[in-house]
């Protein structure tokens, strides 16, 4: 759940930065965890008053610099976010003094051309080791870097294709372009709704996002001072929202709920997962020793109001190893270690 912020120098990437992680973490550092905004929490606190209340967080990492026009992003910089899951991308589409499709057009191609570069080298190798011996390389190793060169050899990124770029001989190798990427399309105030952007594609998404001021709301410590103040420039949601729910959408994450007088809690989970690999994302041992799981829809949750109407209701139902955990799920694990 790490994502990495980057784009030409002066685009605006650490006024996004900022706005996401608020003043004192930026000035503390490049790097933040942030809570994923998530409205179902609401109702459930009305309900529990709990003691505690845990959102599911997000790293985020700013990464400084970013070459320049016609310099490319630079090797430092893909090299810095190469770790992460995910990456967010800005553009200027403020300034007037660069044009954001090219900037997008030039970050994919940075990255295409570097994911070019590591294929290449590799298969060299390969190539020299099978002169030797034949049986020292890993032929699906070689066939799977084959077809990713093909792919990007067309100009198409890795994360467009999902059978070659999960295949597992190229794991390792942490493709830029096999990455979900955020393109934040960075504008002056109010024109958010003009920017044309582009077409989604799987893996890629788009958002216009006034970063600036975005950085001055997230300065606002008073809710009040803030609500009132987002009325005023007519914003019904923080563009902020967005971003991490967009990431967190792109991460492949989806959220389950624990709810109850002591804590009620996000849980963040990848999508598809079983009930035992829910348990996991708790503590290991619920997954070593698990047994049931009781699952609550959440609207029928928040309609009976409480666990023993949802029992009585027949809404609650016990689940086993093979279940697959849905967004927003109310879940208690039954489990002996």
């Amino acid at each position: 759940m790490k994502t990495a912020i980057f784009g030409f120098s002066g685009s605006g990437k650490t006024d996004l930065f900022a706005a996401l992680a608020g003043a004192a973490a930026a000035e503390a550092g490049n790097r933040a965890m942030i809570k994923v905004p998530d409205s179902r929490l609401g109702p459930l606190i009305e309900l529990f008053s709990p003691k505690k209340i845990t959102y599911s967080e997000i790293e985020y990492l700013d990464i400084p610099g970013g070459g320049g026009k016609g310099t490319g992003l630079g090797e430092r910089v893909l090299n810095e976010v190469r770790p992460y899951d995910c990456f967010i991308a800005v553009l200027d589409a403020f300034s007037g003094m660069n044009d954001p499709k090219q900037q997008w057009n030039a970050i994919e191609a940075d990255m295409m051309v570097t994911d070019m570069a590591v294929i290449e080298k590799r298969l060299e190798k390969l190539a020299k080791d099978k002169k030797k011996n034949a049986a020292l390389i890993d032929a699906k190793e070689e066939a799977a870097l084959m077809k990713a060169l093909a792919l990007l050899e067309e100009e198409t990124p890795l994360r467009e294709n999902a059978e070659i770029a999960e295949m597992p001989e190229l794991k390792g190798y942490k493709f830029l372009t096999a990455r979900p990427v955020l393109y934040a399309w960075n504008c002056p105030e109010g024109e958010e709704g003009d920017q044309e952007l582009p077409a989604d594609t799987p893996g890629m998404t788009h958002i216009a996002v006034a970063a600036k001021l975005e950085r001055e709301l997230a300065e606002i410590d008073d809710p009040e001072e803030k609500a009132m103040f987002l009325e005023d420039l007519g914003i019904t949601e923080s563009a902020l929202d967005k971003v991490i729910g967009k990431t967190y959408h792109l991460l492949g994450l989806i959220s389950y709920l624990t709810a109850g007088e002591d804590e009620c809690r996000t849980w963040p989970l990848r999508k598809g997962s079983t009930a035992p690999q829910a348990a996991a994302v708790i503590h290991t041992d619920f997954e070593k020793g698990f047994i049931r799981a009781e699952v609550i829809g959440y609207d029928d949750f928040i309609e009976l109001g409480d666990f023993k109407a949802c029992k009585d209701a027949g809404k609650a139902r016990l689940e086993g190893k093979e279940y697959i955990v849905q967004d927003g799920d109310i879940i208690e694990f039954r489990f002996n270690v």
